[in-house]
């Protein structure tokens, strides 16, 4: 029996980055999950950006009501873009009224790189199912992630198939920062941030190296500063399988 995850379709995969959205449920499914998606309000993470609390605990409170009747161990909450599936871990656990049902639905969110790895460590998913042809993948960390969870679950996700060879850039911020790069009056001080360490780091990386970035706004911002162009770690992953 396959066993089953509920995909977030975050605002930003459903309006910008469509093609992850697909990815993602194309890789779980071929990897023989079922993928559940239901109707949910957006995640709030462009309220919680800006300051508008009163408007981003009103999502909060519907997804938390959508959500923690049919979340489970078994049946995971899975996100795409950190920003946005992290705040079920972090500003709903503050924002919701059913405090308790936040609480329980928090313990079984994940980012898609967290649940890959709780898999992988289950022996759910393994090396078999992917190709051994050579991919060299370097990471760049969305600073959410750096905070709430770790770029090491996208090193392990990445590291399946058998002859990935895959590196964490010793990266800072991208500068973009939600929002706060496109803002003309933030414009300059946001390159600024990705010519500290990021963009000459991504110039120096040879053209065949597959770039990793779980973050709409990181890959926007290295497209932007470098032209080159980085993908979701399962956008990789799918471009791996047999």
């Amino acid at each position: 029996m396959a066993k089953k995850v509920v995909l977030f379709c975050d605002e930003f995969t459903n309006y910008y980055d469509v093609n992850v959205g697909i990815d993602a449920f194309e890789l779980l499914t071929q990897l023989g999950y079922e993928v559940i998606i239901v109707d949910h309000e957006e995640s709030g993470r462009a309220y919680l950006s800006k300051g508008f609390l009163e408007e981003a605990k009103m999502l909060a409170v519907k997804n938390v009501a959508t959500f923690a009747p049919i979340i489970t161990e078994d049946c995971p909450l899975v996100g795409l873009e950190p920003s946005a599936i992290l705040t079920f871990r972090d500003e709903y656990l503050r924002l919701a009224e059913d405090k308790d049902a936040a609480q329980k639905l928090a313990k079984n969110v994940f980012t898609i790189e967290e649940f890959f790895k709780k898999e992988i460590l289950a022996g759910r998913i393994h090396a078999g199912q992917f190709s051994t042809a050579e991919k060299q993948i370097k990471i760049h960390g969305h600073c959410h992630q750096k905070s709430l969870s770790a770029v090491e679950a996208t090193f392990t996700m990445l590291n399946v198939p058998k002859n990935n060879t895959v590196t964490i850039y010793n990266s800072g911020c991208c500068g973009m920062a939600g929002s706060f790069g496109y803002e003309v009056e933030h414009y300059d001080i946001s390159m600024k941030m990705g010519e500290d360490t990021l963009f000459p780091k991504i110039r120096a990386t040879e053209a065949d190296v597959a770039i990793a970035a779980a973050g709409t706004s990181c890959r926007h911002q290295i497209y932007d500063g470098t032209s080159r162009e980085a993908q979701h770690p399962v956008s990789i992953l799918k471009s791996c399988l047999k």
